[in-house]
């Protein structure tokens, strides 16, 4: 599955903040991350997070698009569709 997200990179603690609509994209999960955005840091720093919330291993976690910039298209596995769910509710 494809998900767009938006990074705040240099937050005191990698974590979910919520969703947010773009008329563009459509639904954007909004997340902190620790690291900062400095040669490629933040950007491993999304991927082992997402790894380790959705319990996957990180080659099946990829930034498909946004590598320089703060929204990103991430590649997850199709079963992070019901993990995810449940964060919207």
């Amino acid at each position: 599955m494809k998900l767009a997200v938006k990074i705040t990179p240099n937050a005191k603690k990698s974590e979910i903040i919520g969703w947010e609509e773009d008329p563009k994209m459509g639904s954007i999960l909004k997340i902190r991350i620790a690291a900062p955005p400095v040669e490629g840091k933040a950007n491993k720093a999304v991927i082992a997070f997402f790894s380790d919330f959705l319990k996957v291993p990180k080659s099946q976690v990829s930034i498909i698009h946004g590598d320089t910039g703060r929204i990103k298209l991430i590649d997850l596995p199709d079963e992070a569709k019901k993990v995810l769910r449940k964060c919207q509710d």
